[in-house]
């Protein structure tokens, strides 16, 4: 199965996603107000079958004023969500398990390109060996402190550089494949 595991993320120039608190008020003030630029986001999305995204990610995203993922399957990794919250029961699933066992289960359900979305997440499929490509949009500005895209990790992580644009805005998007040592989570 040739599924791929793809993040497509924001951060400030210093590696943050987020103020410690959870705020994106540092990026919504260094978007250009009057263009229509979405750095490949909807496209991108298009192109997804299913999004991951982590608890606190899903509560950024349920608190907009609409829910920008429409006829995708949401997998909400958490392991204190209980239930789904009544406004979000035939948007949302909630799955606790290890992220090798939903490596496998996606896998089996035949989808081909998944969006892992939220820092802690993006991380743990990092860990666990499976995040293929990294889609960072780098803000030219330091906030100093708040919520990294990368923790620390047990070994070196190699990435190979597969394109890099600059926007007008000063934005800088740079993709990213992880070299794998081996694929080990093939459903085997």
């Amino acid at each position: 199965m040739n599924t791929k595991f793809i993040a497509f993320c924001a951060v400030s120039l210093d590696g943050f996603l987020a103020r410690e608190n959870g705020k994106l008020d540092w990026l919504e003030a260094s978007a250009d107000k009057e263009s229509t630029e979405d750095y490949g986001y909807q496209k991108f999305l298009r192109a997804m079958d299913c999004i991951v995204m982590g608890r606190n990610t899903f509560e950024k995203v349920a608190s907009f004023a609409q829910w920008p993922y429409v006829d995708k399957r949401v997998i909400v990794l958490s392991k204190k969500m209980q239930q789904i919250p009544s406004a979000f029961e035939d948007k949302i699933s909630l799955f606790s398990g290890k992220v090798e066992e939903l490596v496998v289960d996606l896998q089996s359900r035949g989808y081909k390109h998944i969006y892992i979305d939220g820092g802690k997440t993006i991380q743990s499929f990092i860990r666990a060996g499976v995040m293929d490509e990294l889609i960072i949009t780098q803000i030219p500005i330091l906030i100093n402190k708040g919520l990294p895209l990368f923790a620390e990790f047990s070994h070196d992580i190699k990435l190979k550089l597969t394109r890099s644009q600059s926007y007008p805005s000063g934005f800088v998007q740079s993709r990213y494949d992880i070299e794998h040592q081996s694929r080990y989570y093939d459903g085997e």
